[in-house]
């Protein structure tokens, strides 16, 4: 096990005295002269808020071993607490078992061993309080600070009564559970945004649910952390499935064009939008309430530390009005209308008829927005608006161009593990008013129309950058850019493909707002509950700050890049950026089999086919894995000839692949059409981290007393594998200009094609080749045509460049 912790704020000893005091662990009265054994006796007590009495405290006690034949009270009685007694029951609180986890005559070595701070010595009154503050604020076993398991057993609960002036409640640099979950408000909202998507004459009502702290009703303002989900109110999971596009048929020639950017460029078109509601009155009441919402568990964590949770799905969603477009501005427009509500700037109302207006009011105009996938997507769409009140976005996984989810370089290529899909199947899926029959009975006709729009505008016959895809393009908007950024993506996702977060953290290079990244080994996944990362704190860090205004230096604890290492378990770096500084361009030329440093002449060019054996396609298509495992694989398989494989020298020294490396080579096609598909492999026999994580403990991370719990997970060593795919590419040969502009091809000839693969973080290790696997049709991603078609290399003008480090 080994605990990297990056949320730990500094305090003064005056500061460290003051927070203990208000948690209730400190009287006013401690001073130097106190006695060291009482004062760690009195901590210890407050440690077990579960029991009632004196002599249940004490059955906690007795139960903690002090020394290795000694417990607690046993201990106290002959000896003075020491460093050594201090962890052995630290590491008890802590959830570590004796023997088992730790050497109960070594603690200082287990803390050490498992990356977690402590004191070298504790002999006065001030190394005890800082040894105790730590103590509280260092993750545990199960992936918790001490602080939050006594959470846990309800040690917060004198404290939901504080007065509303000393909320929230501050612990280093960071807003504490004090606030009673079972008593949250849960209340609907319908907010009027700027839009007739559905074209029925009325401004669009969304659906917003809140859940806000009954503090609130008292006079506290608190920020709100919104989540817009448009899977929230439902899904179309049957109808999505039959909606999918059909890919086993071949890539056809496209007829070249001339076009230019600006010739595609989007512009907002000029609407005639109906008049505002009237308002017939206004409340401060909800008139509806909801039973359960569907959670995100960050968002759980953060509601019992005094942030209002807003769940909205959007335009075309159940309890909402309009209709989905996937991306599109409208979409965005209807996600800020929540946050210009929340900040005070838009009408909501009660319910969708009686137009009773209802406002924020217990908002303190602070918005964040929270989420993966789509809804880190939406986040980021948000943000890029510079909507006053957003403060920050905290987007996973997210989409930064919708063309580079579904299309690359000019090929239709679709999220990995989900071929078929598209952007009208994902506005189908989430149309979540088909759910409700009598409003459905009265929108299918508009949305029938509206759907087939978006399938002429995705263009799944050229796969081409077009005004449909620009208009979903967020990057051109990055310089408004206003709120700070945390942006987290797994180098594994296949699905939202790294480059949408790699283009994002360039695009805000000089975007004047703090902007951090944290990349993890993951595929498609949440990071919040992982053992070795203390993702929630650096989160409440990060939000107590931007949300509640606390001055707790957030901007300068959490690093400015933060990235999982891919060979050692439970280890995390911190690095200045992704690929911009302490880096070299590295130059391999492609000879036969080999990746190389010179370049070589070569008289034939080297060919490779796209044509599998019937049963072997069929195979191929039902098993992406073993398809991937066959394609890369050095031994003579069905795949021989429908690849080539180049491989560098076993390296001498540990060395990372940082950003994009880029291709470039000289290649013919026997037909009039063609594509390039490209993996970079790390080829070396070793244990490597699995492709999802495991679960540790189900239920084992709680977020507070009484309230919601999530799994344990993290990422664990496999049985050696012989290789691992780290990235991978695509191109049209006919957009070897510009993905919106298509070239000739003749049958034949050779041309000249660069192109970047997706970017990566890797660490290859000594002893490991790199490999560059070249080959057409992907199984998992592209059309798949079978097609007799041959390509062939000219390997004197074949060269990858690298971005690398040293490690």
């Amino acid at each position: 096990m080994k605990f990297n912790q990056y949320s730990r704020a500094h305090a003064t000893d005056r500061t460290k005295v003051a927070e203990l005091q208000g948690l209730g662990f400190l009287n006013q009265l401690v001073t130097d002269q106190a006695d060291l054994n009482e004062l760690w006796l009195s901590f210890l007590y407050k440690a077990f808020p579960q029991a009632q009495s004196k002599s249940s405290l004490n059955g906690y006690l007795h139960n903690l071993l002090a020394s290795p034949t000694q417990d607690v009270l046993a201990y106290l009685e002959k000896n003075t607490v020491n460093a050594t007694a201090f962890y052995t029951v630290g590491l008890q609180l802590l959830g570590f078992t004796c023997g088992d986890d730790f050497d109960v005559a070594e603690p200082l070595t287990a803390m050490k061993n498992f990356n977690l701070l402590y004191h070298q010595e504790i002999t006065t009154v001030t190394d005890l309080v800082g040894a105790w503050y730590d103590l509280l604020n260092t993750r545990g076993k199960m992936g918790q600070i001490l602080l939050d398991l006594l959470a846990t057993e309800g040690y917060f609960l004198p404290l939901y009564d504080l007065p509303i002036s000393q909320k929230p409640l501050l612990f280093n640099g960071k807003s504490q559970p004090v606030f009673d979950t079972d008593a949250l408000i849960r209340e609907v909202v319908y907010i009027e945004s700027s839009l007739d998507t559905d074209q029925d004459g009325q401004r669009d009502l969304l659906k917003a649910e809140i859940l806000r702290p009954k503090d609130t009703n008292d006079g506290l303002k608190v920020p709100a952390v919104y989540t817009a989900s448009p899977y929230n109110q439902g899904t179309n999971d049957e109808a999505g499935d039959k909606m999918m596009h059909h890919v086993d048929q071949p890539l056809t020639h496209k007829k070249p064009n001339d076009l230019e950017y600006a010739d595609i460029e989007y512009h907002q078109p000029a609407t005639d939008l109906p008049e505002p509601r009237p308002v017939n009155g206004t409340t401060q009441q909800a008139e509806e309430t909801f039973g359960r919402e569907a959670a995100y568990t960050l968002n759980d964590y953060l509601a019992a530390r005094g942030f209002a949770i807003v769940y909205a799905a959007g335009i075309g969603t159940r309890g909402s009005q309009g209709v989905r477009t996937t991306g599109s501005p409208a979409e965005t427009a209807s996600t800020i209308a929540i946050i210009e509500w929340l900040a005070g700037n838009r009408r909501a109302f009660t319910n969708q008829t009686d137009n009773i207006e209802i406002k924020a009011w217990w908002c303190n105009g602070s918005v964040a927005m929270t989420g993966r996938s789509y809804l880190g997507t939406l986040a980021t769409a948000a943000a890029t608006t510079g909507v006053a009140g957003l403060k920050t976005i905290i987007s996973e996984a997210a989409i930064s161009s919708w063309y580079d989810y579904y299309r690359d370089n000019g090929l239709v290529v679709a999220p990995g593990g989900f071929p078929g899909e598209d952007a009208d199947v994902l506005a189908e899926e989430c149309f979540s008013r088909q759910l409700d029959g009598g409003d459905y009975y009265r929108i299918k006709p508009f949305f029938d129309r509206y759907l087939a729009q978006i399938t002429a505008g995705q263009d799944r016959t050229t796969g081409d950058y077009n005004t449909f895809w620009d208009a979903r393009n967020y990057l051109k908007d990055v310089a408004n850019v206003k709120c700070d950024v945390l942006m987290v993506h797994g180098v594994n996702d296949w699905n939202v493909k790294p480059r949408n977060v790699y283009q994002l953290y360039r695009a805000l290079a000089d975007v004047p707002v703090t902007k951090k990244l944290i990349l993890h080994q993951g595929q498609h996944i949440y990071i919040n509950a992982f053992r070795s990362l203390d993702f929630s704190e650096m989160v409440n860090l990060w939000l107590t700050n931007k949300l509640y205004g606390v001055q707790n230096e957030a901007d300068e604890i959490l690093p400015a890049v933060l990235v999982q290492d891919n060979v050692a378990p439970e280890s995390w770096r911190s690095y200045p950026d992704w690929d911009q500084t302490a880096t070299r361009l590295t130059q391999l030329y492609l000879s036969p089999d080999r990746l190389q440093p010179e370049a070589v002449t070569t008289a034939a060019p080297v060919t490779f086919s796209d044509h599998l054996p019937a049963d072997t396609f069929a195979e191929a298509r039902q098993d992406y894995d073993a398809w991937r495992n066959h394609l890369l694989a050095d031994e003579e398989t069905a795949y021989r000839d429908t690849r080539l494989i180049f491989k560098t020298a076993t390296a001498d020294t540990d060395y990372l692949l940082r950003g994009a490396a880029h291709l470039q080579v000289k290649v013919a096609s026997s037909l009039d059409h063609g594509m390039l598909s490209v993996m970079l492999v790390d080829y070396g026999t070793a244990k490597r981290l699995g492709a999802t994580p495991q679960i540790l403990g189900r239920k084992a991370i709680s977020s507070g007393y009484h309230w919601r719990e999530d799994d344990l997970n993290e990422f664990q060593l496999t049985k050696a594998t012989p290789f691992k795919m780290i990235t991978k590419g695509h191109i049209n040969l006919q957009n070897r200009t510009a993905n919106y502009k298509t070239d000739e091809l003749v049958a034949g000839q050779f041309y000249d094609v660069d192109f970047d693969l997706q970017p990566t973080f890797y660490h290859v290790p000594a002893g490991h080749q790199l490999g560059l696997v070249i080959y057409a049709t992907d199984m998992e991603m592209t059309v798949r045509g079978n097609e007799d078609l041959t390509y062939s290399l000219d390997l004197n003008d074949c060269q990858l460049t690298l971005t690398t480090s040293a490690y």
